[in-house]
């Protein structure tokens, strides 16, 4: 009985880390029609939501599209000044 609680305590604790860093690192529906283009173009390889995704959208932002752009600054994911400037 005492391993059935512990395995059920860890699972109660993966859990709660889960949905305590995922909103977080989540992008809104918003950023993610917007940049759903630019992801395939630039970085499909990576998990949507992830970090390495993150990483790529910046070492790419300048290739991506100004409505892309407009949602990651409506967002707050980045600054105001990666406006394009066209």
């Amino acid at each position: 009985m005492i391993k059935s609680e512990t395995v059920l305590a860890a699972a109660a604790a993966a859990c709660a880390a889960f949905f305590l860093t995922v909103p977080a690192m989540a992008y809104s529906a918003k950023v993610r029609n917007a940049c759903a283009g630019d992801y395939q173009n630039f970085c499909a390889q990576y998990a949507p939501n992830s970090t390495e995704l993150r990483r790529c959208f910046e070492s790419n932002r300048k290739g991506l599209t100004r409505t892309c752009v407009t949602a990651l600054v409506d967002a707050g994911e980045v600054p105001a000044k990666y406006r394009k400037k066209k």
